[in-house]
């Protein structure tokens, strides 16, 4: 029996993403290369937003703490992932999964919170233009980032010390390549039911309450777009929130799938997919996805991009 109280020198074994030989050299060239694709996409969105002036507004001020939430998550998960790779040490000590386990849950909750923030943004700048600035002040905007951080922290300490409180006794190896709640619960010896219970409610809540406010945001998006006379109208309105919309979409989407069922329904070939898909793949994409149809943001890096070759030359 491993007991509770670990120390940094007890260790547990994660699994690679896949055991065929040839997945070994490939997979990991194409994590890395999907990792510094994150980096720099989510680096140069903080960059621009802080060196043109025309991008200084709470749109982009919560889509900063975004690209720093992504970059954060990835390196919380992918480095580690490639190392077991590279190296063929998959063991990680008990206090590097608990630290792994608090930085993944509360970077993901700090996410599903801070879309949903994003969301009341743009249903304030669609629906209600003239107070914008009124309601979502410089003052505002803090508060509700701090409440985000504040929020996902407390809760990912919870879940965090009530998870390493127990005692894993049935193996040494979690059933995937990151620490995550169901698979180290699946290694206790006792009956985790009401952690299970716990777990279930607070990611309710959490998804719940993020969920109605973007629902409530985008019900009155949609129905102030319909009340436009003119197509290009509704159509650059529109532009302004279906990148957004299509993040929150796959975001919940994997969240729900991931924590809003029973533990006994625990698949980890199923669960390590989805995995990948909102703490490596979601966090590549969303630069791409929030640049592609933005104009500011295209007219900002072009500006740059303009700016650095003038220096060069001279």
């Amino acid at each position: 029996m491993v007991p509770n109280n670990q120390t940094g020198g007890a260790y547990l074994l994660l699994m690679v993403f896949s055991d065929f030989p040839w997945m070994k050299i490939a997979l990991p060239v194409i994590f890395l290369t999907m990792y510094l694709v994150t980096i720099v996409g989510n680096l140069l969105l903080i960059l621009l937003r802080r060196i043109d002036p025309r991008l200084h507004t709470p749109m982009y001020f919560f889509l900063s703490h975004l690209s720093f939430i992504d970059i954060c998550f990835t390196t919380t998960i992918v480095p580690k992932m490639v190392s077991n790779y590279l190296t063929g040490d998959k063991s990680i000590s008990f206090l590097a999964c608990a630290a792994q386990m608090f930085f993944s849950l509360a970077l993901g909750a700090s996410e599903c919170i801070l879309l949903a923030i994003m969301a009341y943004d743009r249903h304030v700048a669609i629906c209600q233009p003239l107070r914008y600035h009124v309601i979502m002040s410089t003052k505002t905007c803090i508060v509700l980032a701090a409440s985000c951080w504040t929020c996902s922290t407390v809760n990912s300490m919870f879940h965090t010390v009530f998870t390493f409180l127990w005692s894993f006794c049935k193996s040494k190896e979690i059933k995937h390549f990151v620490c995550e709640i169901q698979p180290l619960l699946r290694l206790s010896c006792a009956d985790t039911h009401i952690h299970e219970i716990l777990v279930f409610a607070t990611v309710v809540i959490n998804v719940l309450c993020s969920f109605l406010l973007t629902l409530f945001s985008y019900v009155h998006i949609i129905s102030t777009i319909l009340k436009i006379n003119s197509s290009e109208g509704k159509s650059k309105v529109f532009s302004t929130c279906s990148s957004h919309l299509f993040v929150v979409i796959i975001f919940y989407g994997t969240i729900v799938s991931i924590y809003l069922r029973p533990i006994s329904s625990y698949t980890p070939e199923r669960d390590r997919v989805i995995t990948l898909l909102y703490t490596v793949v979601i966090p590549m994409c969303n630069p791409m996805i929030y640049s592609m149809r933005n104009k500011e943001v295209k007219g900002a890096m072009k500006k740059a991009m303009e700016k650095t070759c003038h220096t060069l030359r001279m």
